[in-house]
């Protein structure tokens, strides 16, 4: 998968208050390791994610995701807080 460093950032940026560590909790990863995969600035422990390559460009870069798992629960994430807030 190919986002822009800017949609990944929007991403991070809708998750509801606790997210992080929910989405920590059940991958059993650290949470700088999915800060780190939203573009935290301890990206020092980037090696931590496999498949995750960046390269500078426009909207902030260009990142290549091989493993979307982050990303996919992320978005389930926010999907279920948007359901939450129209009941």
């Amino acid at each position: 998968m190919v986002i822009t460093f800017n949609e990944l950032r929007a991403i991070k940026h809708s998750l509801p208050t606790g997210s992080v560590s929910r989405i920590a909790r059940q991958l059993g990863i650290s949470e700088q390791t999915v800060r780190n995969y939203f573009g935290a600035k301890k990206i020092q422990d980037a090696n931590e994610i496999p498949g995750w390559h960046y390269e500078p460009g426009p909207d902030g870069g260009i990142v290549h995701i091989e493993d979307d798992t982050i990303l996919k629960l992320a978005k389930q994430i926010i999907e279920e807080a948007k359901a939450k807030a129209t009941h």
